[in-house]
């Protein structure tokens, strides 16, 4: 009788930390940001969100997100103290988190009207000292590709442009709109919102990649979790070794140029 008890009762502990362990997989916390497509937004139409999804499924866990616009502050505040558990797309050496390795790599483009007269590949081109180059601004800097254009002695050729929220395709329309004559925007935005003008763009990729004396226009992008949480960073490693393929696909249905491609007429991929 008593050996039957004990029996019953380690059956009933070896339930509730089954039970206990399956409560911590059941729900996956995604940090996103709540608008900024493509990449993500709270309807969940951005890549990311794709992504987030089919990596849901694959750890048979319930997806939740913690919304948040990704500021200064943001990794301490929320991934370093646990109120979400991963960030979907960040760059693969960003010291403040612990990163899976890349599964995707993109890269500045110049965005220019295919008819144009000119249309920029390089930051040394003579040409762009006449022309009015678009550029995101970024919280209260500009994104590197303007500094970049500084050093060149093209301060005055530079126009600045918000790239998220309601403002996000603002520099793409400025190109088809002629407000600009080209513009340098972050890869996945601009494969993004160039689709809306089948074959009336082409993005060529920034060279050099590297700007000397190191500032880089090619990104390698992983995915990002708490310092330390190496259980759950080699669980994504090994999705993202499960499904690249499938990774591969929402990215180039969503425009993201990927380094394979050198140069794109938008809307035609």
């Amino acid at each position: 009788m008593c050996s039957l008890f004990r029996r019953c009762l380690l059956a009933i502990v070896l339930m509730l930390v089954a039970g206990s362990a399956l409560g911590q997989t059941q729900q996956l916390r995604i940090c996103a940001d709540p608008d900024n497509l493509p990449f993500s937004n709270r309807r969940q139409q951005g890549f990311e969100n794709r992504i987030a999804e089919l990596l849901a499924q694959d750890m048979h866990a319930r997806l939740t997100y913690v919304w948040q616009r990704m500021g200064r502050g943001f990794i301490r505040e929320y991934l370093g103290k646990s109120q979400c558990d991963l960030l979907v797309g960040i760059p693969a050496t960003y010291a403040q988190v612990s990163a899976t390795r890349p599964y995707y790599r993109s890269t500045y483009v110049f965005v220019s009207r295919r008819n144009a007269r000119a249309r920029p590949a390089n930051l040394n081109d003579p040409e762009l000292h006449s022309m009015r180059v678009g550029v995101q601004v970024l919280d209260d800097d500009y994104a590197p590709p303007a500094h970049a254009l500084a050093r060149r002695g093209m301060q005055r050729n530079v126009v600045g442009f918000e790239t998220t929220g309601e403002a996000a395709p603002s520099i793409i329309r400025a190109v088809v709109n002629r407000r600009v004559d080209t513009a340098v925007v972050w890869g996945p935005l601009a494969g993004y919102f160039a689709k809306r003008y089948p074959g009336m763009l082409t993005l060529t990729p920034v060279q050099p990649e590297v700007d000397p004396p190191g500032l880089p226009f090619t990104y390698a992008i992983a995915m990002g979790v708490r310092k330390g949480n190496t259980q759950l960073r080699d669980r994504l490693q090994q999705f993202l070794d499960r499904h690249p393929k499938q990774i591969h696909t929402i990215l180039h249905a969503y425009g993201v140029p990927q380094m394979e491609d050198r140069v794109t007429s938008a809307g035609g991929h």
